[in-house]
């Protein structure tokens, strides 16, 4: 199987799911939790789960696909409270939770899909006390991550003098470990060893930062069609992305390009002068260098077709253009 279809079937599984838990209880409450849950996703964090997870052990994913909706549960909790935060109208190509359902109730949806991220996780069978015991650890320490990392990300908005460093840790909370956890996780629960689960919460946390690196050029290059998302929100708002703080780094100058009405054609010209000036190239080249180093951790695992597609999987997140 191609890693394609491999993960157009975990997404159609996932999706399944969500749609059975928005049917489950019919309560406002549970309609605004399943509104951006069923609105689709790649599912990318469940994917990574179930072949880390077949990686150690080959079926072991068919044992362990509670802790993949875990993963997507708690990916969308922090999806609808960022939206709060950030005040976006848009995801997925849908209204936000809280442009909908207000937002009180969309804080309260959100904390029900934590809630729950929980409940599906302690749903795992075949798997030891142990290595289930070690895989709610990890996701309550990514939990907390994730708090550390979206707080620091709303402290740079303050700031225009961001550095390289600081913008990765903050990601390294925000988006890489998450991914961390679904790679460990999987391979937890799955019987791994502790170089194993090492190996594999390296190679998501590294992979997870990669893909924040290349959502940010997501952000400024792909349009609000294909990503769902409006086109050059980062580049608008004057947030700090690697983009932004590698510009600087370089003696770029974007500050005309920061206002909310910028047009496509300042759009295209903002790209150019990037592209141009060696901005964009210098971004990839960091996270590809991450993907690396990830890819060599794995020597660990036995080589399998799981191995293969995880390993596919990694080059995506710097490839998609959505």
């Amino acid at each position: 199987m191609d890693l394609k279809e491999y993960l157009k079937q975990v997404a159609f599984k996932v999706d399944c799911e969500a749609d059975e838990y928005s049917k489950a209880v019919e309560t406002r409450l549970r309609e605004a939790a399943s509104h951006l849950l069923t609105a689709g996703g790649k599912r990318l964090r469940p994917a990574m789960l179930l072949l880390a997870a077949d990686a150690v052990r080959p079926g072991a994913s068919e044992d362990v696909f509670e802790a993949a909706l875990a993963l997507e549960w708690l990916h969308t909790y922090t999806l609808v409270h960022d939206d709060i935060m950030d005040g976006d109208s848009l995801r997925r190509g849908e209204p936000t939770v809280h442009t909908v359902y207000g937002d009180s109730t969309a804080i309260l949806a959100g904390d029900c899909l934590h809630a729950d991220a929980f409940e599906h996780i302690c749903r795992v069978k075949n798997s030891e006390d142990r290595a289930k015991l070690v895989a709610v650890q990890m996701l309550a320490h990514a939990s907390h991550e994730l708090c550390e990392g979206q707080q620091e990300d709303i402290s740079f908005e303050e700031r225009d003098d961001v550095s390289e460093a600081e913008y990765l840790g903050m990601v390294r909370k925000k988006t890489g470990v998450l991914y961390a956890a679904a790679a460990g996780i999987g391979a937890a629960l799955a019987g791994g060893d502790v170089r194993q689960i090492g190996a594999m919460y390296t190679l998501g946390l590294n992979t997870g930062i990669a893909f924040q690196i290349q959502d940010d050029i997501i952000d400024l290059l792909v349009p609000a069609d294909v990503s769902g998302k409006n086109q050059a929100s980062d580049l608008r708002e004057n947030k700090q992305t690697i983009v932004a703080i590698t510009a600087r780094e370089m003696g770029v100058d974007l500050s005309k390009y920061h206002k909310a009405d910028l047009s496509a054609e300042e759009i295209a010209e903002a790209i150019a002068l990037l592209e141009d000036s060696g901005v964009l190239p210098a971004v990839r080249q960091k996270s590809e260098k991450l993907i690396a180093d990830a890819k060599n951790g794995l020597a660990v695992i036995p080589d399998s077709e799981s191995k293969n597609l995880i390993l596919e999987m990694v080059d995506f997140f710097i490839s998609r253009n959505y």
